[in-house]
């Protein structure tokens, strides 16, 4: 009858005793059989081998201490029970394997640590498991960095490859269902990919082959928005709208929260210009198409994100990001005067300021750097118009009820300085003239 596998801890049959001793004072001994050790075990095959100067003996059989940290001891019990196993066994957690994976490298059990290592590629991990295996498998030895993969930089291709797919279904404009959630989701990692915080941005923002096709992309959602805006117009001289409000507000809605979206993301890639041009050709349209469908305190929503997405048209041309030509200023801060202080002046109706301080339902408005924003936007742009045109536009201001936003104070204090000091200031130019 042929004997069985020698099992671990069976004291009589066991010929060497394995000391696990840890700096702590830990002292785990483990009846073991030197046939096995020497077979699964480097380590092992060179304590237990004649070669090695001395052997402790611990009573009739030989000892084999083994030092480890105090948290490594259990996964070196682990790794010692592998090499009875008939195959390995890895599949307890990615953090239990990770722990024998360092046993067995430790050990020098090469079955076993290939094992581990396989399942660990494998397995799927979470953000903590992540961490460990960063801090952990650079020390083991290149062999195992194939378990890296997954966190390895990618080639600047696929990166390119991604990002402009993303980029077509994030600026899809009749989304619906399933695909609407995957157009939010590739919005929102399109805004991560381009964020340079500690880390630079996923894909190079001066790349001419991304820029090329992110301006088709975007050109074409505005052609869908110039085409519904058309459609609605037209629709609107020919009969009422009444039935169709609702749906044309949701589309309208849609539109226009792409459209701001799609400005953060050519703001990053410095192509704001695109934008500013067709929003300066379409702005009397699109307030009139806003006016025709949304009337009331229920829209509030959509007239907000008009609000923001102009406030970023207008900024671009402050800034002097985008040159327009002075004719051009003046009606741009002249349209979205009138639009900006109506809306505020809508938010200010629809929740009136409360004295206990709370609110029963949440605010539909705008954050203050918003509405600050537009009001410097419009402040500067109407300081680089000519006298006349900002006499015009600050006349209306001070005529209107809604003289409180935006406040323009300070560019009627610059108006009224360079007024009066104009004829002295360019007295030279009549000088010249009589010379000529």
């Amino acid at each position: 009858m042929r004997a069985g596998r020698p099992k671990i801890g069976d004291q009589a049959t066991s010929d060497v005793v394995v000391r696990l001793r840890t700096p702590e004072g830990r002292d785990e001994w483990l009846y073991c059989h030197s046939a096995v050790l020497v077979a699964g075990s480097t380590y092992f095959a060179d304590r237990l081998s004649d070669a090695w100067p001395t052997c402790q003996i611990l009573g009739s059989r030989y000892c084999v201490e083994v030092y480890c940290q105090e948290l490594d001891l259990s996964s070196h019990v682990t790794a010692l029970r592998f090499l009875y196993a008939t195959e390995p066994c890895s599949h307890f957690g990615v953090r239990g394997a990770l722990g024998v994976l360092q046993a067995a490298v430790h050990l020098g059990c090469g079955q076993i640590a290939a094992a581990c290592a396989d399942y660990i590629e494998s397995a799927p991990w979470d953000e903590a498991d992540e961490e460990e295996i960063l801090r952990t498998v650079p020390g083991l030895g290149p062999q195992y960095e194939c378990i890296l993969a997954r966190l390895r930089p990618i080639d600047p291709a696929p990166v390119t490859s991604i990002f402009l797919s993303a980029f077509r279904h994030a600026t899809l404009s009749s989304a619906a269902g399933p695909a609407r959630e995957l157009k939010s989701a590739a919005q929102e990692q399109l805004e991560y990919m381009l964020t340079e915080d500690d880390d630079a941005p996923l894909v190079a923002l001066d790349n001419d082959t991304v820029k090329s096709q992110v301006k088709d992309c975007a050109t074409g959602l505005l052609s869908q928005f110039s085409d519904f805006m058309s459609s609605l117009l037209t629709k609107q001289k020919e009969a009422p709208l009444d039935g169709e409000h609702r749906e044309l507000q949701q589309q309208l809605q849609s539109f226009v929260c792409d459209i701001s979206w799609v400005c953060q993301v050519l703001s990053k890639l410095e192509m704001m210009k695109c934008i500013v041009v067709y929003w300066v050709g379409v702005s009397s349209d699109v307030v009139e198409t806003v006016d025709a469908i949304c009337t009331g305190y229920d829209c509030l929503k959509t007239r907000l994100k008009v609000v923001e997405v102009s406030a970023k048209v207008l900024e671009a041309v402050a800034f002097g990001n985008v040159v327009l030509p002075a004719e051009k200023r003046r009606h741009m801060v002249n349209l979205w005067i009138r639009f900006a202080r109506m809306t505020k002046s809508l938010v200010d109706q629809a929740y009136p300021d409360d004295d206990d301080g709370e609110a029963e339902t949440p605010k539909e408005n705008l954050d203050n750097e918003v509405w600050q924003g537009l009001e410097s936007a419009i402040v500067s742009i109407l300081l680089t118009l000519p006298s006349n045109s900002q006499a015009e536009i600050l006349s209306g201001w001070l005529q209107s009820k809604h003289v409180r936003y935006p406040d323009l104070t300070e560019a009627f204090e610059a108006w009224c300085y360079r007024s009066k000091v104009a004829k002295r200031r360019l007295s030279f130019l009549s000088d010249i003239g009589q010379v000529s």
